[in-house]
């Protein structure tokens, strides 16, 4: 893997000209349709000519990272499964058998597994990356998750990650993963950075009953009251995941090469929250393929402003809503590149 810098505090993330964006509309609008027809996958084909420009967009090539963790919180019962169901699962993505393979095979999208801390030693795939920061995080409820040192080090990890997918040819992409826990983690992360309440950021997660939300409120109050941390590299030492902190990073790298990076439902989009605080203009990269049907995922994408492409109920993770949305991101830069000019329309219908 090539060497890049992993100092993400200096990276030079550029917004989105939008001195651009007026020739740009013209040149959707004059495309073979009435303007403003195709509603949505409109302004995604805008903000995809914005972040390819002076090059026309791509989307053909894409590659999703699930990245895989665990959560000392776990401890606290704020999940009905135990840890070793995140190994588990890995070994399920890597044998081709999760619901995120078969939309990846539907979707023609790679996918690669990325051990960002997983509690368990994982045999050699070709899909796997290996990059365990260690096996699994602290109790946050009692301690912090991680060290500075070690959200650092994620972050950094992310960004190589990603770097290195785009220069191996990925036009666009996009991020999910598995971590059993992980939504109290992201809980807490949007209660700092959106900030919210806390109280509307908890959600059931992969299904937990009355009693399990009774111990899940309970652990993340204990947490958010033992650290009252609001700077985002602090916030994700405190509450965080290796494989959340990760997934920031490789937000910040898709930005730092100016490529799309389609976000997943409520865990990844923390990991969006967290990358667009340490670098706003990141944001501009980001496209949110869905609204899950966690709770504080309207809080997360009220925050950011961000209108997601699906509303489909979905509450899995793996990157199965990003998988889902990125033919519609393929449509999206086809209708720039591949849809004729009225003009030209109109010159061959008066020959």
């Amino acid at each position: 893997m090539p060497d890049h810098s992993s100092d993400w505090r200096h990276l030079r993330i550029a917004p989105l000209d939008r001195a651009a964006e007026r020739e740009i509309r013209a040149r959707i609008d004059g495309k073979a349709k009435p303007p403003g027809s195709l509603g949505r996958v409109e302004e995604l084909a805008m903000r995809l000519a914005l972040i390819w420009q002076p090059q026309v967009p791509r989307a053909d090539t894409a590659l999703l990272l699930v990245f895989a963790g665990d959560h000392g919180l776990t401890a606290e019962g704020v999940s009905q499964y135990p840890s070793f169901v995140t190994a588990a699962m890995v070994r399920t993505f890597l044998a081709g058998k999760a619901s995120a393979n078969a939309f990846a095979k539907a979707t023609s999208v790679a996918l690669k597994v990325v051990d960002a801390g997983v509690a368990a030693e994982l045999n050699d795939h070709p899909d796997l990356i290996a990059a365990k920061i260690g096996r699994g995080t602290a109790n946050a409820a009692r301690e912090p998750a991680m060290s500075r040192d070690d959200a650092q080090t994620a972050l950094a990890g992310g960004l190589r990650i990603a770097a290195h997918a785009i220069e191996q040819g990925a036009d666009v992409l996009a991020i999910g993963e598995m971590g059993i826990g992980n939504t109290a983690s992201a809980a807490l992360l949007v209660h700092r950075l959106a900030p919210a309440p806390l109280e509307t950021c908890i959600g059931p997660g992969a299904g937990q009953d009355e009693a399990g939300m009774a111990r899940k409120h309970a652990a993340l109050r204990l947490a958010s009251e033992r650290s009252a941390a609001t700077e985002p590299l602090e916030v994700l030492a405190e509450f965080g995941g290796f494989e959340i902190a990760m997934m920031a990073g490789a937000v910040l790298g898709a930005a730092h090469k100016r490529r799309p990076v389609v976000i997943d439902g409520f865990i990844a989009s923390s990991a969006a929250l967290v990358a667009i605080r340490l670098h706003p203009a990141a944001g501009d990269f980001c496209l949110f393929a869905h609204r899950s049907a966690e709770r504080g995922h309207d809080v997360l994408l009220g925050a950011l402003q961000a209108a997601p492409l699906l509303d489909l109920g979905l509450r899995l993770g793996e990157g199965t809503g990003a998988l889902l949305a990125i033919p519609i991101v393929r449509a999206a830069a086809r209708l720039v590149t591949d849809v004729a000019d009225l003009n030209d329309v109109l010159a061959g219908t008066s020959r």
